[in-house]
């Protein structure tokens, strides 16, 4: 026959989510957080590229959109982002804000990143900080091109066009 219905877990509040993932993380500071960069940590920026392009990046960040993050760190699926390259890098997620990247950097540590945080205040606190931002302009190529994964700007643009009554050639 099938599978017995699972029996629904409890229902739990967004705050006992933040506090479950975070009290597993060594949560950073922005200036912890840059010089951890410095001592080879790898920053990834889970903003969208709406966020990138209005408020700007982290220069060296790697720009991973939250809904791909767990596909491109599994070194076991075919669509890892190979600039994250092992389980033992530390890891640091950034947000806007602090709150999505906690649970994201949690995600991260269930695949095996022991060394997986985020930084307390997300994007926002980073530049409050002082630290270095960079804004993209319209020569500055977007971060999802970044990707070995993403369309080439070429296709990107064909695909733009489909859907508007044009075909698109493969690429």
């Amino acid at each position: 026959m099938g599978q017995p219905a699972a029996t629904p877990s409890a229902r739990k509040t967004v705050e006992s989510l933040l506090d479950e993932a975070r009290s597993g993380l060594s949560r950073l500071g922005p200036d912890e957080a840059h010089a951890a960069v410095a001592d080879g940590a790898l920053l990834i920026d889970i903003r969208s590229e709406l966020q990138g392009a209005a408020d700007g990046v982290v220069p060296g960040a790697i720009g991973v959109p939250r809904n791909v993050l767990e596909w491109r760190c599994d070194p076991s699926c075919p669509a890892h982002d190979v600039r994250i390259d092992g389980l033992d890098r530390h890891l640091i997620v950034v947000c806007d804000q602090g709150y999505q990247s906690s649970l994201a950097a949690a995600t991260l540590q269930q695949l095996g990143f022991h060394r997986a945080t985020d930084l307390i205040g997300g994007f926002q606190a980073w530049r409050a900080a002082g630290l270095t931002v960079h804004h993209l302009t319209r020569e500055t190529p977007m971060r999802a091109s970044e990707c070995p994964c993403s369309p080439s700007p070429r296709r990107r643009q064909r695909l733009r066009g489909a859907g508007r009554g044009r075909r698109v050639r493969p690429v």
